[in-house]
């Protein structure tokens, strides 16, 4: 299954009340990136006064979205020491902060004991979750979802959990 950003904007579209979002991998080889990280890697920065710079049209997207009271949330479980991806992550988090998402961070070690699903996941309004499936290699491969209400509230418990645990990103670095 492929999906594009249109089709996962209608997810997001559809979203009454929450997305939430759950990161558990150091490290994503998404084609869309490629440019940025390598950019980051060379040295260059997004320049805070120039929106117009930054990753679009998912920020706009985020910023549809809340502005009309959908919260969004994203906590990200990562290594120590941090990977060099998820250094360009945090470098770059401050976007989607201004678009109106909240993001927290929880190092590794920390989530021990929590009950966590086998892959990264979006949770639309505690009901829809639709999981990102990755290779061994870190690509994306396909997304699988469902409404079963088991399946929504062990994901539903497992965010929680992460959040109530991790950072805020203004009080957290990598």
């Amino acid at each position: 299954m492929s999906q594009t950003l249109d089709d996962f904007a209608t997810l997001i579209r559809a979203a009454r009340h929450s997305a939430v979002h759950l990161e558990m991998r150091d490290e994503y080889a998404m084609d869309n990136e490629h440019a940025a990280f390598d950019a980051w890697r060379a040295g260059e920065r997004l320049d805070p006064k120039d929106r117009e710079a930054w990753w679009r049209p998912w920020l706009d997207l985020v910023q549809e979205s809340t502005g009309r009271g959908v919260a969004m949330r994203r906590a990200r479980i990562i290594s120590e020491p941090a990977s060099e991806y998820t250094r360009w992550l945090y470098d770059g988090t401050f976007t989607n902060v201004a678009a109106g998402e909240d993001i927290r961070w929880l190092q590794r070690p920390r989530a021990t004991g929590l009950v966590l699903p086998e892959t990264d996941f979006w949770l639309f309004d505690g009901k829809i979750v639709q999981f990102n499936i990755f290779d061994d290699e870190s690509r994306w491969v396909r997304t699988d979802q469902t409404d079963d209400p088991q399946t929504a509230l062990l994901c539903r418990t497992a965010f929680e959990a992460v959040w109530d645990r991790a950072i805020p990103h203004d009080r957290f670095s990598t």
